[in-house]
């Protein structure tokens, strides 16, 4: 039971925490008094450049970029750029970066289409060759079949050839009978035909 109450009385304190952060912004007064004793004639941002003309152990006599001179107190000059300079100079470089990476994108959108194009042509040409390479592989077949065959009957003659050779010596010489007994039987008979 104790437990449930000490629950309950936390809850609202762990529902009510809120996240806060330390500002990194800073103004700091421009005097005309060495001593920073008098009101401040300028304020001045946190990353605020500046020469220093003088400076001691508390206070510094500093020139501005548009030169107007005065007093600050030392203790809140640093060497390095502040952090809202260096996030500032990052964000304008990822600024200029992300537009000169959209204009190469833009610059490359035409090539990139045309090596889309040659991709897909090359896709092409290789189903071509793919398909020639498999016809010449089947005709090379055919050839050693063809080769082959030519081997086995190199000292033969095509039969057509032998019965047309022989088809033409029965006519020929069937003609050649008949112009025999013509001849013969007009010889025989004094040069009349007898049929």
């Amino acid at each position: 039971m104790r437990f449930v109450i000490g629950f309950l009385v936390f809850v609202p304190l762990l529902a009510s925490a809120e996240t806060v952060y330390i500002t990194d912004s800073l103004k700091l007064g421009l005097h005309q008094a060495a001593d920073t004793s008098d009101r401040a004639f300028r304020t001045l941002e946190s990353g605020q450049e500046m020469e220093v003309l003088f400076r001691d152990r508390n206070y510094a006599h500093v020139q501005l970029p548009d030169g107007v001179q005065g007093y600050v107190k030392a203790a809140y000059l640093v060497s390095e750029k502040p952090a809202k300079l260096i996030v500032g100079e990052t964000q304008a470089e990822i600024e200029r970066l992300s537009g000169e990476l959209e204009e190469t994108r833009q610059a490359f959108a035409g090539p990139a289409q045309t090596i889309d194009a040659l991709k897909q042509q090359v896709v092409d040409l290789q189903s071509k060759l793919d398909t020639s390479s498999a016809t010449t592989a089947e005709l090379g077949q055919q050839n050693d079949e063809l080769q082959g065959r030519q081997e086995l009957f190199k000292n033969s003659l095509p039969l057509q050839w032998v019965a047309g050779a022989l088809g033409v010596c029965l006519f020929g010489g069937f003609l050649a009978g008949l112009w025999l007994m013509d001849y013969r039987s007009r010889r025989r008979h004094g040069g009349v035909r007898i049929y």
